[in-house]
């Protein structure tokens, strides 16, 4: 996400490289050069003008501390700012009420079925929740057998009535269902258009005053730019949402939405799509988001996501065996599927600071570990356990029932040794430093 927008300001800042001080000539080049960025991203026009006067007035006003080159104060002031425009500080969404109810609305198209699939799953596995999805779009049969398929893969209830046609009385009856069922939160799907008319509106409108949520959240497409500004602007108008998701921003390399958005509703991003696995969404941090736009990386997003996988009894027994030498392929397999749980590959990669520019040009998906599981999946209980039993014949074997080379078995033994000796070092330093 944002790679086009994050290599150009990339190199808008190195106008400023080897300047001994910030000047209205270098400051005015330099932004010049972030205005086209942002336009080129999609952001708005009186919105990029208006952010980088802010900045020209910030970087003006500053005395450069002696320590601090140019450079590196333009892009902490466009950072600040960059998050500003994004809301500043993260928005949590509001579960109040018994039940709490939450309604989804936005076109169709947008990813808002899944989505609340996507928040029933993130409200149960984090929050500790019991939500009830409530199929409310009744034009649209597959809407329907979609939640159904989304709660049945999460183990979430849906509430459905395809006998009635009316979205207020399912709404309604889905509310009196969750209080009899002990469900805390009520997330209502509705019905969407291609575009804005007036039924769908009068509709959803009619919904939100029947049952009176805690929370609206209207879901956007980013891919969709500008497009999907104007509509916020339209829903906003009319519903007075409370947050704005935003769908698809992996796919998305100009960001424009998730800018300008925020600004034109002045209602906050909440949560972003990063992919269509059902754990495949994050909560918005305007914060984290800026150092990602900027290159900095996410290290703290990275962390929650390794702590979410955490096993802290699974990794005591790890070390044990770490320890004494008897880690084996079975431990590495189980290494592989925590760091597979934890998203998309190259999305974690880019968190890391300076990796994802790296990584630009280079194409990761999620089956970068397929040939590594082939191998492991072909090789005997006792292989795994004994990786030193595989001589050549059982090492052409697993390539045969793997689909590989003997050369790709080879290569992965060899990396599992050296996993293996800086495991040993690592944990033998951390013995002789408590020792200390």
């Amino acid at each position: 996400m944002f790679e086009n927008l994050s290599e150009k300001l990339e190199r808008s800042f190195k106008l400023l490289k080897g300047q001994g001080k910030i000047t209205e000539i270098n400051v005015a080049e330099t932004l010049k050069e972030v205005r086209r960025a942002l336009l080129d991203a999609d952001v708005n026009y009186k919105i990029a003008k208006d952010f980088t006067n802010k900045v020209k007035e910030k970087a003006l006003g500053m005395n450069v501390l002696t320590a601090v080159k140019p450079g590196q104060m333009m892009v902490k002031i466009v950072h600040d700012e960059l998050a500003e425009l994004m809301g500043g500080s993260h928005a949590d969404i509001q579960l109040k009420g018994n039940p709490a109810v939450i309604l989804m609305a936005g076109l169709q198209g947008s990813g808002k079925t899944t989505f609340s699939g996507k928040l029933a799953n993130l409200l149960k596995s984090k929050r500790g929740k019991k939500p009830l999805l409530v199929a409310g779009d009744v034009y649209r049969p597959a809407a329907i057998e979609q939640l159904k398929v989304l709660g049945d893969q999460i183990g979430v209830p849906v509430y459905t009535d395809e006998n009635s046609k009316d979205p207020v009385k399912i709404a309604q009856d889905a509310i009196k269902k969750a209080r009899l069922d002990g469900n805390d939160v009520v997330i209502v799907d509705t019905a969407g258009r291609l575009a804005i008319d007036e039924q769908m509106m009068q509709e959803i409108a009619a919904v939100k005053k029947a049952i009176e949520p805690g929370e609206i959240l209207f879901v956007v497409d980013s891919m969709t730019g500008q497009d999907a500004v104007n509509t916020a602007r339209e829903f906003n108008e009319r519903l007075n949402f409370d947050g704005v998701v935003l769908t698809k921003l992996d796919g998305d390399t100009r960001g424009g939405a998730a800018l300008s958005i925020r600004t034109v509703v002045e209602k906050p991003i909440k949560f972003v799509g990063t992919g269509e696995k059902l754990d495949a969404v994050d909560v918005f941090h305007p914060q984290r988001m800026a150092d990602r736009i900027l290159g900095m990386g996410d290290i703290v997003s990275l962390v929650e996501k390794a702590q979410e996988q955490f096993d802290a009894e699974e990794a005591r027994k790890l070390q044990k065996k770490i320890s004494k030498n008897q880690f084996d392929f079975n431990d590495f397999l189980s290494q592989i599927q925590q760091i597979k749980k934890m998203g998309n590959i190259k999305d974690l990669a880019s968190m890391i600071p300076g990796v994802g520019k790296a990584l630009k040009n280079m194409d990761i998906d999620d089956d970068a570990f397929k040939g590594v599981e082939a191998i492991i999946h072909s090789m005997t209980p006792k292989e795994r356990e004994m990786p030193d039993i595989l001589n050549g014949s059982r090492r052409k074997r697993i390539a045969e029932g793997s689909g590989t080379t003997v050369q790709e078995v080879n290569r992965l033994l060899k990396q599992f040794e050296e996993s293996k000796k800086m495991m040993k070092a690592f944990a033998g330093g951390g013995k002789m430093m408590r020792k200390k």
